[in-house]
């Protein structure tokens, strides 16, 4: 008798997980249904760890916009290409870029619409071992950048009309972080960064002998997919998001960077000595970029 009733219990117990399984399941997919549905509904811009992003952390960690009307959501990745991979494969809505990147991107069948301008830079770097002080003396040298961005395109400007001892060898370093992390560990003879890793590289002494800014060309971006520009509930988000862009520019503006520090160390990975030392930067309202700028990259065709 007392099998029996042990019988039963186990028999119960059984029935009950296997229901309780079964319900869980029916949770856990509907659930991953509802998730599915926001993130669909939801706009998705594309950042990396460099400055020109700035705002949009701000934007988002401070929630500077209507949430009832707009779900912003950032994708972060520390390679650029990997933006690319995710507009051009409809994961996001938006990216912030390069000129030569996008035009690149427009090329091979992405229709991209720009929203602004940024104020990204690059800057050419030497390791301070390899005692390289002019452009001339990169021959038989090592450049880290990335094929077809704006790194790319200046590699090409900077060294336009200057005669080397033998080629200069481009090799291709998509995360920031590495390529910041082969200077400091002295794996690299010369690098282009942008801020705030150019600064994490000029406090390790590191020089730079050539400033992306000196021919004139702006080439940071921020676009979107044509289609979502199109879309009227795409407009108002992006409008929405626009007017939170702003407001985080004049936040950055009025209360400078180093206000922001836990968002710099989250994002940037950088400590209290280095965001003292970034440089004073204005953060501009959206402004679509320059015509001469796009016509100055889409004839190079790279």
């Amino acid at each position: 008798m007392k099998s029996f009733f042990i019988c039963i219990i186990f028999t119960a117990l059984a029935i009950s997980c296997g229901k309780s399984y079964d319900e869980q399941r029916r949770l856990s997919r509907a659930e991953r249904v509802r998730l599915h549905r926001e993130d669909s509904l939801a706009l998705k811009i594309a950042v990396v760890p460099t400055l020109d992003c700035l705002p949009l952390f701000v934007a988002k960690e401070r929630v500077l916009y209507d949430t009832a009307r707009l779900d912003l959501r950032l994708r972060y990745f520390t390679a650029q290409m990997d933006c690319d991979t995710a507009v051009a494969g409809r994961s996001v809505e938006g990216l912030v870029s390069d000129l030569v990147r996008t035009e690149r991107l427009k090329r091979e069948g992405t229709p991209l619409q720009y929203v602004s301008a940024t104020n990204a830079n690059w800057c050419l770097f030497t390791n301070r071992k390899a005692r390289i002080k002019k452009l001339d003396q990169l021959g038989d040298k090592m450049v880290a950048m990335t094929r077809y961005s704006a790194t790319d395109y200046l590699t090409d400007v900077a060294l336009q009309g200057v005669k080397t001892s033998s080629v200069v060898f481009r090799i291709q370093v998509n995360d920031v972080f590495v390529r910041q992390a082969m200077l400091l560990n002295n794996e690299m003879d010369a690098m282009w960064l942008a801020e705030p890793q150019a600064t994490v590289a000029r406090l390790n002494g590191h020089p730079s002998i050539y400033d992306g800014q000196k021919k004139g060309v702006k080439l940071g971006v921020i676009a979107f997919r044509d289609d979502a520009m199109k879309d009227k509930r795409r407009k108002v988000q992006i409008g929405l998001f626009e007017k939170a862009y702003n407001a985080a520019c004049d936040s950055l503006n009025k209360y400078g960077i180093p206000h922001y520090y836990e968002l710099l160390h989250k994002y940037y990975k950088l400590d209290e000595r280095y965001v003292k030392a970034l440089p004073k930067t204005r953060f501009e309202h959206i402004s679509k970029p320059r015509q001469k700028d796009i016509e100055a990259v889409a004839a190079d065709k790279r």
